[in-house]
């Protein structure tokens, strides 16, 4: 694993405000090659800490989650020690490092709050707060550097910037054994949320999120073919394409 991270430093990324780079596909062990010495973690401290103060429209408690800041920090310790292995499966790898984004994003807010606006904290997304087995990250390379390389777009719609209007956050853990179907109904939900994205057959004014990482969306075709398989408006493939402005305010 330290192989592994040190040779994706050296991959340049950009800020989720910012147009996001291409990144090449790597390798990962099918859902059933996991070595003896992988630790799976099930994520159910997230999973208590989401269900008591996120909404099921994705409205965040910071108050409530600055009360528990103990059992937060009890999961952002297990985080710490359980990092996944090489062998590890694609599907652990993923739920590992989405819920580890989200997690200390809510972190990074309780300890600058009570703020309006995560672009009130300087370099939010640069920062190295993060400390993951001795070694510091900060949310940038997490998104850029290892789930961006994972070649699964579907993780814009999981991990959460804090703001509004980003892809709700999810009020459960993700996990090895749900995750496709999470990334799925965080995809669905997401590109029919009328708040995010305004569809129609042959007009579209959609999130920034499809501007900004546009080259993760067209691995496989348009970005009109990629909406058609998630939305429940089929777009016209010659639709005009309009993208919305992007609101910061805090999701709470």
């Amino acid at each position: 694993m330290k192989k592994y991270i040190l040779a994706l430093l050296f991959i340049p990324f950009v800020s989720c405000a910012n147009n996001g780079n291409t990144v090449t596909d790597i390798t990962y062990s099918s859902n059933s090659e996991i070595s003896d010495n992988a630790t799976i973690i099930d994520h159910q401290e997230w999973n208590t800490l989401l269900q008591k103060h996120v909404s099921s429209t994705g409205k965040v408690d910071y108050i409530g989650f600055n009360n528990d800041r103990v059992a937060l920090q009890t999961y952002l310790d297990i985080l710490a020690n359980n990092l996944p292995k090489e062998s590890s499966s694609k599907n652990v790898t993923l739920a590992y490092w989405i819920n580890a984004y989200n997690a200390f994003t809510v972190k990074l807010i309780l300890d600058n709050y009570p703020i309006e606006s995560i672009k009130d904290i300087k370099n939010p997304w640069d920062q190295k707060f993060i400390v993951l087995e001795n070694r510091e990250y900060s949310l940038g390379e997490i998104e850029h550097k290892i789930l961006r390389k994972m070649n699964e777009p579907l993780i814009h719609f999981a991990i959460n910037c804090a703001s509004y209007s980003c892809p709700n956050l999810l009020n459960e853990a993700y996990t090895e054994t749900n995750i496709e179907k999470q990334l799925k109904h965080t995809a669905i939900s997401f590109i029919d949320d009328k708040t995010k994205n305004s569809i129609t057959k042959d007009t579209i004014e959609i999130s920034k999120i499809f501007d900004w990482f546009s080259g993760d969306f067209k691995k496989n075709g348009s970005l009109i073919d990629f909406l058609n398989k998630y939305s429940t408006e089929t777009i016209n493939p010659k639709a005009k394409i309009k993208f919305k402005d992007y609101n910061w305010n805090l999701n709470s």
